[in-house]
């Protein structure tokens, strides 16, 4: 008896040593040309912050790329959930966890989800790593991640590629403008629409990998209120809801407007409320030596004063200005004399700007009679349309 039971654990120890160990490994097609290192990278980023961020995530192990193209990663973490980490390939002389975030067409990461207990079979081609990366098998989660990059490749490809902007006088900062913003919206629609947590926090930070969100806050905040009903315990939720408090956004729409005193080019000091149009209030930040602000004064801004003032449109103009006779010169020049112009004159420092949280300009908040925040950062033939529409309803 005593033997048949010695023989029975040699034979279950046996098939376990013999049975594929859970791991992450794959093969990488290579050229002879190629700059980058015949390596492998497994990184994990500890924070939000460090999602899709060079230089920040924790190197946890690498693997050499043999001569087949088969690598294997042998000393994974122990991991008992489902786990974000980035595989990446670095060109010669790069540290390991740098991440390519500014060449879209040719990032060197792949985001992935692994735990202790799974296999990930992977295959890409190294000089093009992020863009042909290929799981066998992919689970739910690592399934979201490649729709999210293909979703992005795409959406660089129609928006941003191969594009350029006259944008070092200013003149087509808006167009560059709007075309970031559609396509950020790709990822804003897929982070709103996924159900899996992981990819919805690697789509928030592709949005902006530096971490800039003046543009699109209410993305933010939803983003926190979708998670926080779902898995307010998870810490990455509860970063991504620090970010998204409302006092450290810029004001968001659907909020009411700041009742705030502004010294006027006249003299005067005025709340805002006392201003209000009787149907609708365009707050534009704007500044004498904006040329895209100044564009908007003469094209849009001019046209839209003379055809719905009497309908009940207002516009109040706020400067960010140092120098006051720069600042009346473009009022007069503009034709801007028409609407009611308020600055602190104190530049950068601004208080009104800083009362809204935000820093860029040409800026607007678009308000309805009550004060309350309707539309923001509405520029040229859209704001054109937008006014023309909602007026045409009151």
């Amino acid at each position: 008896m005593k033997t048949k039971l010695i023989l029975f654990l040699f034979c279950i120890n046996l098939f376990s040593n013999c049975s594929p160990k859970p791991s992450i490994s794959g093969i990488l097609e290579t050229s002879k040309n190629t700059d980058f290192q015949p390596k492998v990278y497994l990184v994990q980023p500890q924070n939000l912050d460090e999602i899709a961020a060079s230089f920040l995530g924790k190197v946890i192990d690498s693997a050499m790329v043999a001569e087949d193209g088969t690598f294997s990663f042998q000393h994974l973490p122990r991991v008992s959930q489902s786990t974000l980490f980035e595989l990446t390939v670095q060109k010669k002389g790069d540290p390991p966890n740098k991440l390519n975030n500014e060449d879209t067409t040719l990032p060197n990461y792949m985001p992935v989800v692994w735990q202790t207990g799974e296999t990930l079979q992977i295959s890409a081609d190294l000089d093009h790593f992020q863009n042909s990366f290929q799981i066998n098998n992919p689970s739910p989660e690592n399934t979201a991640l490649l729709k999210l990059r293909n979703l992005k490749g795409k959406a660089f490809q129609q928006y941003l590629q191969n594009k350029s902007w006259d944008v070092h006088k200013g003149s087509q900062l808006l167009e560059k403008e709007e075309a970031l913003l559609n396509y950020q919206k790709q990822l804003i629609d897929f982070a709103e629409n996924t159900d899996q947590l992981l990819a919805a926090l690697v789509a928030v930070r592709w949005v902006s990998p530096q971490n800039d969100y003046e543009r699109v806050p209410e993305f933010l905040f939803q983003q926190c209120e979708k998670w926080n009903a779902k898995a307010s315990d998870e810490s990455w939720v509860q970063q991504l809801c620090n970010k998204a408090k409302k006092e450290k956004l810029p004001l968001l729409k659907g909020a009411v407007f700041p009742n705030v005193s502004l010294p006027m080019v006249n003299g005067d000091t005025l709340s805002v409320y006392s201003q209000l149009g009787k149907k609708l209030t365009v707050i534009d930040l704007w500044a004498s030596w904006c040329v895209p602000c100044r564009k908007e004064n003469r094209e849009t801004l001019v046209p839209l004063w003379d055809q719905y003032h009497n309908q009940g449109l207002r516009v109040i103009a706020y400067g960010l200005e140092t120098n006051e006779e720069a600042w009346k010169k473009a009022i007069e020049i503009d034709g801007a004399y028409r609407w009611l112009h308020a600055s602190h004159l104190q530049g950068d420092d601004a208080p009104f700007m800083k009362s809204l949280r935000i820093q860029t300009i040409p800026a607007n908040f678009i308000l309805d009679a009550q004060g309350k925040v309707i539309a923001k950062n509405v520029h040229g033939k859209a704001l054109q349309q937008f006014v023309s529409a909602y007026l045409d309803k009151q």
